[in-house]
């Protein structure tokens, strides 16, 4: 299909800005959702093209496809848009996180007043066998009896 090169940009940038796009699967929707510039069909074309050299991963759920830039795409669109090593899509960035406490107190320092009660560290004695190799448990004769409705509910196990 032949997409002019300005709407080949505008689909490259957005992909390329966002790292992922999405397109329902509507060939004769006359503008794309995200990018009312471009038909929703060279949006879906220009991204079975990129697909097609493994640069973008789709996956289809729902009758929408979902693309994925993959690292190779990432260098392909870098050099077609003429985009420096710094600029990477939003899906690569990391998050921000704040400074002040460590992750995984939920907010709390030491003192921990409220929420979920966690038993101490230390104490694990319960999971420490003190006689070797000696195995505590039933003995050999013994058969345990399962009651129940149905098949063999009364019947001795065998």
């Amino acid at each position: 299909m032949i997409i002019t090169k300005q709407n080949r940009r505008v689909i490259y940038e957005t992909l390329f800005k966002e790292g992922v796009l999405v397109a329902p699967k509507d060939f004769n929707r006359p503008a794309h959702p995200d990018i009312p510039s471009v038909r929703n069909l060279e949006v879906i074309k220009a991204m079975q093209s990129l697909t097609s050299k493994g640069y973008v991963k789709t996956q289809f759920s729902w009758q929408w496809y979902y693309y994925t830039l993959t690292e190779e795409g990432l260098a392909y669109l870098r050099e077609f848009l003429n985009l420096p090593t710094e600029i990477v899509p939003q899906t690569h960035m990391k998050p921000a996180r704040p400074q002040g406490r460590p992750s995984g107190y939920g907010g709390r320092q030491e003192g921990r007043e409220g929420g979920a009660y966690r038993a101490p560290r230390g104490d694990r004695e319960y999971r420490r066998r003190d006689d070797g190799n000696e195995k505590e448990g039933a003995s050999g004769d013994y058969r345990p009896r399962f009651g129940g409705v149905g098949r063999g509910a009364g019947a001795p196990p065998s």
